[in-house]
């Protein structure tokens, strides 16, 4: 699964004040016309730049490339539980069967055992899985996830985040992703 990110658009990649990226998955990215309104609002700071620049009739200027803001957000220390977040968790990938297909989310302990909708009991399902368990407990069903269920760290999820590169990543960014970048010595 990745995310389209089309180079046409240049979008700048957005660091926070330590230089991390403010998410991987989806990897944090504004429009062009965000991050220069963040400049002339001095929020950020342009780390690199494109060659493409943009004109008014008195003011020229290089579109960013990447930018790092200059308050440093906190990020959250336990991740919102959502959909979402289950999948990013599970890396888009059933945890019966392992399809990245048609995913939804399974209750380990159907809600009508008493069950609840929590971190340490939800897990992705492509709907096959899902229909085939129902509302049986794993043993009864002969279904078990291939990983016990956990709330995630927001590292966690980044983690998993830079397994799912978008599809296009401008070389000025690579310094911050850490994708397949070539360590100097």
């Amino acid at each position: 699964m990745t995310i389209s990110v089309s180079p046409q658009a240049l979008p700048a990649l957005v660091l926070n004040a330590d230089y991390r990226p403010l998410s991987y998955y989806p990897l944090s990215l504004w429009s062009w016309q965000d991050a220069i309104k963040a400049v002339f609002l001095d929020r950020v700071n342009i780390i690199a730049e494109y060659e493409h620049s943009v004109s008014s009739p008195s003011f020229s200027m290089r579109l960013p490339s990447v930018v790092c803001l200059k308050t440093y957000v906190q990020p959250s220390r336990h991740p919102a539980f959502t959909r979402f977040n289950v999948f990013l968790r599970d890396k888009f990938e059933c945890q019966y069967c392992g399809s990245p297909h048609d995913l939804t989310f399974d209750h380990v302990i159907p809600r009508a055992h008493g069950g609840e909708t929590t971190w340490q009991n939800v897990v992705a399902a492509c709907s096959p899985c899902n229909l085939r368990k129902g509302s049986k407990l794993p043993k009864q069903a002969g279904m078990h996830p291939h990983q016990k269920p956990y709330q995630p760290t927001v590292q966690d999820l980044h983690n998993n985040g830079r397994l799912f590169p978008p599809n296009y990543l401008h070389e000025s960014w690579m310094d911050y992703l850490y994708w397949d970048v070539e360590l100097q010595p």
